[in-house]
């Protein structure tokens, strides 16, 4: 089977799946959970008790010599942008498939684009990417249609970036200046970037225009380093090689502590911003962390 063959193969069954999703499970909470921009005119009609007499149109009741009200509705046309980790340690993963093969980060993440994808065209928005390291990839403009969708999945299983780090204040700074419109915007990564400047304030900026939703995704054993000896280790991102005694108790908290700091440091970075964030672990099902991501976010909105 030549490689052209192979990924249509692939692009065809991640479509599959998730375009099921996104119409059995998501469609309805999608639209509850992302509210459009505002509200345009409609009609007018009869007024009835209880309307708001602020919406009472003067110029037709004058003219009719009875109350009329204009009713609006809500534009629901939206632009979903989604900002896509590329880097070296999305590509980690040490649950196996049911074919044997480890199933990674990225091949979680590609399922998560697909479906939010599906669910955004079939509520008639846009979806644009850009794909990132420890730079911008690749931008894929905002359109419609299911064509473009499967675009974007074949992006995701044949993308190739020419970086392995990542910078998340990199991407956030060119999210706001490219995107000068209000997006639904979801940055998926792992967060575990090797740049030094801090995000913060660019995820704050991009947060006054856009509505933010960080979905960060780990692996179990990148919460905590199992007792294997001495492991040779190359960092996925940085690409140094380096010796870790996993038998020494003290180098194995170590790392444990790093992580629930980094860990700590990105929830609160979100929480300060005000934009939201929802942690998933491959291993479990991500139907599940995200329907509660939407059904937070109907609740919020509904209050």
């Amino acid at each position: 089977m030549d490689k052209t063959t192979e990924l249509l193969k692939k692009v065809r069954k991640i479509e599959l799946k998730t375009r099921g999703l996104s119409n059995q499970l998501f469609s309805g909470s999608y639209h509850s959970a992302f509210k459009g921009r505002g509200m345009s005119f409609s009609e007018v009609r009869e007024y009835q008790f209880g309307d708001d007499v602020r919406n009472i149109d003067w110029n037709v009741t004058a003219r009719l010599g009875e109350p009329y009200i204009k009713v609006f509705e809500e534009e629901r046309e939206l632009t979903v942008m989604l900002l896509i980790d590329v880097s070296g340690s999305t590509f980690f993963g040490t649950q196996k498939q049911k074919d044997g093969s480890a199933q990674m980060k990225n091949d979680i993440l590609t399922e998560i684009c697909a479906v939010l994808s599906f669910s955004a065209i079939n509520n008639n928005d846009k979806v644009g990417v850009i794909f990132f390291t420890d730079r911008v990839e690749k931008f894929i403009p905002p359109k419609k249609g299911k064509n473009h969708i499967l675009r974007i999945i074949r992006e995701l299983i044949d993308f190739h970036p020419e970086g392995t780090g990542s910078d998340l204040t990199g991407v956030l700074r060119y999210l706001s200046n490219m995107m000068k419109k209000r997006a639904i915007v979801f940055l998926l990564s792992d967060f575990m970037h090797t740049g030094d400047t801090p995000y913060k304030d660019a995820l704050s900026i991009a947060r006054r225009r856009h509505d933010m939703v960080g979905i960060h995704l780990y692996d179990d054993r990148e919460v905590s380093l199992p007792n294997m000896g001495l492991v040779r280790v190359q960092d996925a991102e940085s690409g140094q090689m380096v010796w870790i005694d996993t038998a020494n108790s003290a180098t194995r908290q170590a790392y444990q502590d790093w992580y629930q700091e980094n860990l700590q440091h990105t929830r609160q970075t979100f929480l300060k911003s005000g934009a939201d964030l929802a942690s998933i672990n491959i291993k479990e099902s991500y139907i599940t962390a995200l329907m509660n991501l939407f059904k937070m976010r109907e609740k919020r909105m509904a209050e």
